[in-house]
């Protein structure tokens, strides 16, 4: 009788690959979690109940078949397991490593729900996708036929790259703009190595340049080519700039220098990490060595740039956000993450001044949480008399991104935007009311997740595709 492989959550607990321990990794910019070895990935994927509505794939965004590679891995068929996995998801082994899994599949497992401990889906599915790369599965981007019909891809980042690697398996002729010296966007620049390698990106790069993607980097639209000119290089456009411009705070003493934006602090990091010649950071205006550190904001950058400064050397790092830990907006991991690292999280308190030129210290005030507002959530409010000064000689504020005013940067005021700046689109072609432009990502979102962004980016890859075999034959493509 053939062992049963599914169903194991009974007998088998949930493991993670192993976590290198917090005095270790706390002086590197390497991934901090282990790969699984395939027998430790199989008897993980095993425990999988296949219950008959998966929860884990409706709530990924890319409704990636999460039961069915889980069997296959279970079953030592991984090169299967790969396929099924890549069908859904231009880049499994990115999602695998930095998607929150703990708030989207993993969060919905019906065994967590049951107190079984989740599935471990997004460590499988990263071992699956890394072994198929180290045994050669991943194939290169081959079109059977080339077409004529051309795009331009206005950003490098997930959203626009998973359009063009779609459009160019389809034969499109493509060609990516982006204002950066590389490829990838915030997985580039943004997201700091111990969460995801740069190497990770950078293959993924080569993968689409080998294909056929044409990059012309270091191109700010509207300066070194208009806008209007790239639409007329290409039959379609495809906007993915992502959010770029950092919410700022309004409070005094906010323009002492010592107080940066968490995407220019990023940026520095992994642009040193790089190899490159980075002033700001050299000059020690970027760079946390041997300074009290403060983080404004909760959300997964405000990690980022916590967990990046006690890898510089920072003499103390804390985080002040105005919630408590329950209803933050970043990964749970990644606070336990921080805190094994020697983060100490400042909660319910909020900046209402600096002190000091260069900055010296933040003014907080002590906040509690009152009435639900319109999204439900609890309104912090402040405790009247319960200030005091955070000690501070570096401030990285987190507090978001918002969309930067694209229609007149680039001088177009047809293109539609919302009331928060971001671009109207189609929800389902994700086209633009300008004929021929499409628009994904943060960019129509707001800031939001790379697996959205791919999910976009494949969606209107599709719609252009089908867009195109419409004009030629005049019948709609399935």
């Amino acid at each position: 009788m053939a062992k049963q492989r599914m169903l194991q959550f009974v007998s088998v607990d949930k493991q993670m690959p192993a976590k290198r321990e917090a005095d270790d990794r706390a002086h590197d910019f390497l991934e901090i979690y282990g790969e699984f070895a395939e027998a430790k990935a199989e008897e993980q994927a095993g425990r999988c109940s296949q219950c008959g509505v998966p929860y884990c794939q409706s709530h990924c965004p890319l409704h990636n078949n999460i039961p069915d590679w889980l069997k296959l891995t279970a079953e030592g068929r991984l090169e299967e397991a790969y396929q099924v996995s890549q069908m859904t998801n231009t880049f499994p082994e990115i999602c695998g490593r930095i998607c929150p899994q703990d708030r989207l599949c993993e969060g919905n497992c019906v065994i967590e729900q049951s107190g079984h401990g989740t599935v471990t889906i997004g460590a499988v599915e990263k071992f699956i996708t890394d072994t198929a790369w180290e045994k050669g599965w991943v194939q290169p981007i081959k079109p059977a036929n080339e077409r004529t019909e051309s795009v331009g891809i206005i950003g490098a980042g997930p959203g626009g790259l998973a359009a063009a690697d779609r459009l160019r398996r389809a034969g499109v002729q493509v060609t990516v703009y982006d204002r950066y010296d590389r490829a990838g966007g915030l997985m580039t620049y943004g997201i700091p190595g111990f969460k995801l390698e740069k190497d990770i990106v950078m293959r993924r790069n080569e993968q689409l340049e080998q294909g056929g993607v044409d990059f012309v980097l270091n191109c700010n639209i509207g300066e070194d080519i208009s806008f209007d000119e790239v639409r007329k290089k290409h039959d379609s456009v495809l906007i993915a700039t992502g959010v770029y411009k950092s919410r700022d705070l309004q409070a005094p003493g906010s323009g002492a220098h010592g107080i940066v934006r968490a995407i220019d602090y990023l940026t520095a990091s992994n642009r040193k990490n790089f190899g490159d010649a980075v002033p700001e950071y050299d000059n020690g205006e970027l760079n946390a060595e041997g300074r009290k550190v403060v983080v404004i904001g909760g959300g997964d950058t405000a990690m980022d740039c916590v967990r990046t400064a006690i890898r510089q050397g920072a003499k103390s790092v804390k985080c002040l956000y105005r919630r408590d830990r329950a209803n933050m907006p970043g990964s749970q991991r990644e606070v336990q993450n921080a805190e094994e690292e020697g983060v100490v999280f400042e909660w319910l308190t909020a900046p209402n001044g600096f002190i000091g030129e260069p900055v010296s210290g933040v003014m907080v005030q002590k906040m509690r949480l009152g009435a639900p507002d319109a999204s439900g959530r609890q309104r912090p409010e402040v405790i009247e008399g319960a200030d005091y000064i955070e000690e501070a000689d570096l401030v990285i504020k987190a507090l978001g991104f918002e969309p930067e005013e694209l229609p007149s940067l680039w001088g177009v005021p047809q293109l539609e935007v919302t009331r928060w700046g971001t671009i109207k689109a189609d929800f389902r072609s994700h086209e633009t009311k300008i004929p021929g432009v499409y628009a994904v990502g943060d960019i129509v979102r707001g800031a939001s997740l790379v697996v959205w962004a791919i999910r976009d980016g494949r969606e209107a890859a599709d719609a252009m595709i089908n867009g195109f075999d419409t004009a030629a034959t005049g019948v709609a493509a399935e």
